[in-house]
């Protein structure tokens, strides 16, 4: 086993993605320290529905007399008990085993996680990526482990055409950087990418924005019958609303000049300033209001989350031109 690799390792967060990455990064170093490593065990337990005695068995010093790796999942549902076992396993950890514990960070084991740490465990973040600025920089980073960089409006078009699904987002910066030959530009994301259902979020959050609601409502529903998530479009206009608000209170100037000092790309920031001239402060102020509450209707507060978004829709077209 190599010397370089921990012996205890805390994966916290719940990106699955992520988290599957960081198992098979723990693996993959395992077994790159043995001289046989097809022949390096591998034993996975859901902690969480495991009983005391299964993961008795399976931390019990009698299965340490070989190099192994032992990936507990679910532990931030341990019971009391199993909770003592793989603190106590943990803080002594033979030579060639190598813990990986799965946690979210909460649950009734939710004193697990710190109390891994305190042992000394490596942590790999996994946390849930969410937020716009957390999946460009997640775009951002895969066309980098790939040996590529690309420009903000590059990531933001990947974002835009493939929306807020994190495998579906590494599966096509990774499509990109091999097809393009490396050479990754906001045409070829459009032209991959261009008639992928998630767009129309986007797509109705124009037309909203644009105080047009025929468009706007026959746009929402022909994404709600074919199945896109509230939440994606939810995010859509939020973030047309969000960017008339930022450019709009920035005045008028060259896109290239602001677009830096917003941190946006030109083009985004030349279609805000479009649209910023049907709104003032006060509508954009209440329409950012209308967005929260539409967040946090998509997220579990509305019961009929379609009705949330034909509402919050509405409203948005009707703030248009309002003085």
């Amino acid at each position: 086993m190599t010397d370089e690799l921990a012996p205890l390792h805390l994966i916290l967060g719940e990106e699955e993605l992520l988290i599957e990455r960081a198992v098979a990064a723990v693996v993959a170093r395992a077994r790159a320290g043995t001289s046989d490593p097809d022949a390096l065990p591998v034993d996975r337990l859901r902690a969480g529905d495991a009983s005391s005695a299964e993961l008795a068995e399976l931390l019990s010093p009698s299965l340490f007399a070989e190099d192994r790796v032992i990936v507990l999942e679910s532990a931030a549902e341990a019971g009391k008990d199993a909770v003592a076992l793989i603190t106590e396993a943990a803080g002594d950890l033979p030579d060639g085993v190598v813990l990986v514990v799965l946690h979210t960070g909460g649950g009734r084991a939710k004193a697990l996680a710190p109390a891994l740490q305190k042992l000394g465990a490596q942590v790999h973040a996994c946390t849930k990526i969410t937020k716009p600025n957390e999946r460009n920089e997640f775009v951002r980073n895969e066309f980098r482990t790939a040996g590529l960089r690309v420009s903000a409006d590059v990531v933001q078009a990947v974002v835009e055409g493939v929306g807020s699904d994190v495998r579906e987002l590494a599966a096509a910066c990774s499509q990109l950087a091999a097809d393009t030959g490396g050479r990754v530009d906001v045409e070829a994301v459009r032209r991959y990418y261009s008639g992928r259902a998630e767009v129309t979020g986007f797509e109705i959050a124009d037309l909203a924005v644009a105080g047009d609601r025929s468009g706007a409502m026959e746009a929402l529903r022909w994404a709600t019958d074919r199945g896109v998530p509230a939440v994606l479009l939810a995010d859509a206009l939020a973030d047309s609303v969000h960017t008339i608000a930022r450019v709009g209170s920035a005045g008028r100037g060259d896109p290239y000049s602001l677009a830096s000092e917003l941190g946006m790309p030109p083009w985004k920031v030349k279609k805000a300033q479009g649209q910023a001239r049907g709104w003032n402060q006060a509508s954009i102020g209440s329409a950012m209001g209308v967005v929260a509450g539409l967040n946090a209707d998509v997220k579990g507060g509305a019961a009929d989350t379609d009705y949330a978004l034909e509402r919050a829709l509405i409203t948005i077209v009707d703030l248009h031109g309002a003085r």
